[in-house]
Parts: structure tokens; C-alpha cells; sequence
């Protein structure tokens, strides 16, 4: 069984950036979150839309990882998948500029989609490659 390195690496660095959320995200805003000035109905929807986070990345956690094992891969699901990281990490670089305070999630974010990226032009690559080797072996 052939491995996918690149698809792989941004596999493993999706899910530990999905325990981090989970464990340390939880320590260090969820709990604090509890002792503020906000409404019940604006807690309550804040952590629901932290937990949305929390499932969005072990999903695509589990696309990426299963796709660093396959021989067949879906590109249009790795493509989406990776340029959704992509924009993800743009979003907190730009928030980050906008606040005058570094939100340091694009430093994983953004890395992950730009793995995903790569992973997918590199076997791209591998299949052109080899399409062109066995044009050539017909002809």
C-alpha cells in the first residue's frame, strides 16, 4: 500500500490541531467565556458554534487521513477541504490585522490547507506522469 507523505503529514496536523481546539480551546475560552457579561442565549450560541468548529475539524481530519491511505482519492473533496484551511487561515490573519491583536490559529490553519494543496498537485503530477509514460510505451 502506497502512502500519500504529504497528505499524511497534513492528516496528522489537522487532528492535533482538533485536540487542541477541543482540549486547550476548551481551557483557555469556553471556560472563561462562562464568567462574562453575556446573555444565556449568547453563550449558548457561542458554543454551539464552537462546537461546529470542533466537528469540522476532526471530519475533515478523518477525510484527510483516510485519503493519505488510499490509491483512488476524491480531489474535489481534498481541493474543498484544503482550500477551505486556506481561507480559514486568511480570515484569522485578517481579523488579527483588523483587532490590532494576533489570533495564532492561522499558524496551523493555514499550513494544513496549504499540505492539502500540495499533496493533491503531487499526485496530480505522479498521474500525468505516468499517463504519459504509458502513452508513450502504446505508441
Amino acid at each position: 500500500m502506497k502512502i500519500h507523505l504529504i497528505l499524511l503529514l497534513a492528516g496528522m496536523l489537522n487532528l492535533f490541531t482538533a485536540f487542541l481546539h477541543l482540549i486547550g480551546g476548551q481551557m483557555a475560552l469556553v471556560v472563561p467565556m462562562w464568567e462574562t457579561q453575556m446573555t444565556v442565549a449568547e453563550q449558548t450560541q457561542w458554543l454551539g458554534a464552537w462546537h461546529i468548529v470542533t466537528v469540522v475539524l476532526f471530519g475533515t481530519s478523518w477525510i484527510v487521513l483516510k485519503s493519505a491511505f488510499q490509491k483512488e482519492i476524491n480531489e474535489g473533496e481534498l481541493a474543498s477541504v484544503g482550500w477551505g484551511y486556506v481561507w480559514f487561515g486568511v480570515i484569522f490573519i485578517g481579523s488579527s490585522i483588523y483587532m490590532g491583536e494576533m489570533a495564532p490559529q492561522w499558524i496551523l490553519l493555514l499550513p494544513i490547507g496549504l499540505l492539502i494543496l500540495c499533496g493533491l498537485r503531487k499526485k496530480k503530477m505522479k498521474a500525468n506522469s505516468f499517463q504519459n509514460e504509458t502513452r508513450r510505451d502504446i505508441l
